[in-house]
């Protein structure tokens, strides 16, 4: 079947998912680099428009007022449109959360990428989710995902989602009838080597010395993202390396400062709040090692981060990071901080250290974006 148009349905702006529009914009670049046209309907602001937050308080019940009480509604009107009526013409939804919007588009003409069943997987109690659910948080995903199984076209970012989503399915395998496949995610910024003397501007504003070296971890604050390994990790290897540990993303809350207090390791700890890109580039290139020891992930954005820009990694063990690594980067026990100091001392040797970057490279080339591209628009060719 001819693809003549692609609309993409993207996110709430005022939900602020930098993520979700970093992946919707890398998808309108693709598509129009193939001479697909595509539009991207992102739900307008009504209700919320003006609040700081939506994410909480009432901002977040304004907000969904709009996602899913208006925005439905605009769907419907836009579809009355012969223009939006024609076999070629498909849509699809950047992310999974906003699954609810399938029943307002034509099924058959309908995708949607999955990044992830993990808040859903929370919300049914499975624990390895590290996903807490409230009581409104419970009847949200049931929902989300009750709408999700109707999808007759998925787009899976890794096998380990498209597993667990099959496993959340009625049948526990996939249907006839459907087309889901795994669509893996490619780089949504430019990550690259740089030279270090590129780097130590951006370092030096960090507050990291230029004479010190240092381990990198990048990410929330969530409990799921583990960031205690990394200080536990460093505590076992001892006095056999004296260098800092980086930590990329939120602030340290004051339960992982407490724990890096009791470890003696304070004076060894840098936060950076939220990088922008280019000190984020910088942070990966000159770091001794990137160390990703996360319980509970979809796909693992910063493990081919840190590989593009040349750092060889130390990840978590479980799925889906060694299926994003390839077996480019070493992978232990996240809860055993052994394990993680051993694959770090490892990481130290230089045959080692030379074969993960060189073997990291190699592995980036999967997420290319040319991939992910010729992937999706196979999603809706027959």
């Amino acid at each position: 079947m001819n693809v003549s148009q692609i609309i993409l349905i993207g996110n709430y702006p005022p939900d602020k998912q930098e993520s979700m529009r970093k992946y919707a914009a890398n998808l309108l670049q693709g598509l129009e680099s193939q001479q697909i046209r595509v539009k991207l309907w992102n739900p307008p602001a009504f209700f919320a428009k003006g609040w700081k937050s939506t994410t909480t308080g009432i901002g977040k019940w304004l907000g969904y007022l709009d996602k899913w009480i208006v925005f439905p509604v605009i769907l419907r009107l836009r579809l009355l449109h012969a223009e939006y009526r024609k076999e070629t013409v498909f849509f699809h939804i950047c992310d999974h959360s906003n699954a609810p919007y399938l029943a307002s588009l034509p099924l058959l003409r309908t995708g949607i990428t999955c990044h992830d069943v993990l808040a859903i997987r929370g919300a049914l109690g499975y624990a390895d989710a590290y996903c807490p659910a409230s009581k409104t948080g419970v009847i949200l995903q049931k929902w989300i995902l009750k709408n999700l199984l109707t999808a007759k076209r998925i787009a899976c970012v890794s096998q380990f989602t498209m597993n667990q989503l099959l496993a959340l399915s009625t049948t526990g395998k996939y249907q006839s009838g459907k087309k889901w496949k795994v669509v893996y995610n490619s780089f949504n910024a430019s990550f690259t080597p740089m030279p270090q003397s590129e780097c130590m501007p951006y370092l030096k504003r960090c507050g990291i010395p230029s004479d010190k070296p240092y381990v990198l971890h990048v990410g929330s604050a969530l409990p799921r993202k583990n960031r205690k390994m990394v200080a536990d990790m460093i505590d076992a290897v001892g006095n056999q390396w004296d260098g800092l540990i980086c930590f990329a993303g939120q602030p340290i809350d004051e339960a992982l400062a407490r724990h890096i207090a009791s470890l003696g390791l304070r004076d060894r700890v840098i936060s950076v709040v939220k990088p922008d890109h280019q000190t984020l580039v910088a942070l990966y290139n000159a770091c001794e090692a990137f160390i990703f020891p996360s319980l509970s992930e979809g796909f693992g954005w910063p493990l081919i981060e840190a590989q593009a820009c040349g750092a060889p990694v130390v990840a978590s063990d479980i799925e889906p990071m060694p299926e994003v690594s390839n077996g480019t980067a070493l992978h232990s026990d996240p809860l055993d901080k052994e394990a993680f100091a051993a694959a770090f001392l490892q990481v130290l040797q230089p045959s080692i250290r030379s074969r993960l970057i060189q073997e990291g490279f190699e592995n980036c080339k999967r997420f290319d974006n040319d991939v992910l591209i010729k992937e999706f628009i196979d999603l809706y060719r027959e």
